[in-house]
């Protein structure tokens, strides 16, 4: 047994839809007490199997009574994220004749916790869950803020809710077994919300990225902290993205691109495609004269430190067509009149809103960096 540390409660206020976010060491041990206080008579698990198989022992025995069944084990990718996932997660939680005081945790990264909250948003028109996300990218950011979803041929995450977790438990112990690459992908996100509006994290994570890239416990659960607690932020001004939430896309509508152009298969991770995203933003904001070219260069530094590829052309799936890359950004969810939408930035943590980005433009520029 892991032994359990004091943990950090980090408040979403979101009125009656608020809930806590609990960052600490030994939290799947005490998951079934904290999950029971909420009045949760019985839970279902969703998992993937690389999940279960590193992790599933512990968590079982801290839900004790409240895990009646078996959980639901799947395979592990960004492929699950699918109609046919949707089906098998919704038609397993009605199959084991779910009622509406019973909870669904889901309990793995970020294609988990989307792919099971949303079965949780549509199933009996509405069903509880719990987030006890297992990835350094989940527990920073898609645990947290209540966006749930599923991909499509068409793009990422085009279809999906907005439904919000009761709890979200993030042990920080299971962060020791990601592979580098999947840390590089949490550290992504971490980094984000320092180049968005606090340039203070963003050399914190500079200053600290041979130890968070090693895998310090210590620094990583501070990363975890600092990064929820700027999720939550946001969260409880904008909950559903229709203001200031939408710089939390800072590099995703370049990095969805560039997923949806590699296959969506695992090849290219969701991490490195958003932070290669990141540096082209800030790439394009200074081609146009709005960031210093100081400032980009130096946001690059940091994401390459942190141990991402910021370079299109040297990523999985590469090379890039760039007329292909243009098109698949017109998917983007963030898009109005049929223009693109993209966040740009003034310098390092001066993030901001641009629509109507110009086709002919954005082609120029894709063709510099796919070229």
């Amino acid at each position: 047994m892991i032994a359990t540390t004091d943990a950090l409660s980090i408040p979403v206020d979101l009125g009656r839809r608020g809930y806590e976010v609990v960052v600490g060491a030994g939290l799947l041990e005490t998951a079934g007490a904290r999950i029971a206080a909420l009045g949760a008579r019985r839970v279902m698990v969703v998992t993937d199997s690389i999940v279960d198989g590193l992790h599933g022992g512990r968590l079982r025995a801290g839900l004790g009574a409240l895990a009646r069944d078996a959980p639901l084990v799947l395979p592990p990718g960004e492929g699950q994220k699918s109609w046919e996932g949707l089906r098998t997660v919704c038609e397993a939680l009605i199959a084991a004749r779910l009622e509406r005081r019973d909870m669904v945790v889901a309990f793995g990264g970020g294609v988990v916790g989307d792919l099971a909250g949303f079965a949780a948003a549509i199933t009996l028109r509405g069903l509880d869950f719990i987030q006890i996300p297992t990835a350094l990218l989940a527990q920073v950011d898609s645990s947290v803020g209540g966006k749930t979803a599923i991909d499509t041929a068409l793009g990422k995450n085009l279809v999906g809710a907005f439904h919000q977790p009761r709890l979200v438990l993030a042990d920080t112990t299971t962060l020791a077994t990601l592979p580098p690459r999947e840390r590089a992908c949490g550290l992504a996100e971490t980094v984000k919300y320092g180049l968005i509006d606090d340039p203070a994290l963003a050399d914190w994570c500079a200053d600290n990225a041979p130890a968070l890239r090693a895998g310090e416990a210590r620094v990583l659960e501070q990363a975890v902290a600092f990064a929820v607690r700027a999720k939550a932020r946001v969260v409880a001004a904008d909950e559903r993205e229709a203001g200031a939430r939408a710089l939390l896309n800072l590099g995703h509508t370049f990095g969805h691109g560039l997923e949806a152009l590699a296959g969506m298969d695992g090849a290219l991770l969701h991490g490195e495609a958003v932070g290669c995203g990141m540096a082209m933003a800030f790439r394009l904001s200074a081609r146009l004269g709005l960031c210093p070219p100081d400032d980009a260069r130096r946001a690059a530094g940091i994401l390459a430190a942190l141990g991402l590829e910021t370079d299109p052309r040297r990523l999985p799936g590469a090379p890039f067509d760039p007329r292909d890359l243009l098109a698949a950004l017109h998917q983007d969810k963030k898009n109005t009149a049929g223009t693109v939408t993209l966040i740009l930035l003034r310098g390092i943590g001066q993030a901001f809103v641009q629509q109507g980005v110009d086709d002919g433009l954005l082609l120029d520029f894709l063709m510099t960096e796919t070229g």
